[in-house]
């Protein structure tokens, strides 16, 4: 059930960075098989209750903002700037890869030491 809500929230946010972009192709990001050619890059952001996240950035340009634990309820980052960087990279290694949307769930979270 949490792997439902995690992939469904995953799903909402993609469609809601669509949805804020411009329709001329020239604002659009590259698709996943130009991300070869394309520069990933993260920073980490402050969240509530002094927590941490992170946002992603294509080749300057801003391509998801993460401002709570992926698949968690409730809107408190993570613990350490580590965590949350660690989490970054998983996302941009999963773009990297091809996987769009990029969704990170609990188990990959856990295995990172990110989340227990």
């Amino acid at each position: 059930m949490k792997k439902i809500i995690s992939c469904i929230i995953v799903l909402l946010f993609a469609l809601s960075i669509h949805a804020q972009q411009p329709e001329n192709n020239a604002a659009k990001f590259p698709t996943s098989k130009e991300f070869d050619s394309t520069t990933l890059t993260y920073k980490i952001i402050d969240a509530p209750g002094h927590t941490y996240c992170y946002d992603v950035y294509a080749s300057g340009r801003l391509m998801i903002h993460q401002n709570s634990i992926p698949g968690l309820p409730g809107n408190q980052g993570f613990k350490t700037k580590a965590a949350a960087e660690k989490v970054a990279q998983l996302v941009i290694n999963k773009i990297k890869k091809g996987e769009m949307p990029p969704t990170v769930s609990i188990e990959e979270m856990k295995k990172l030491k990110v989340i227990k």
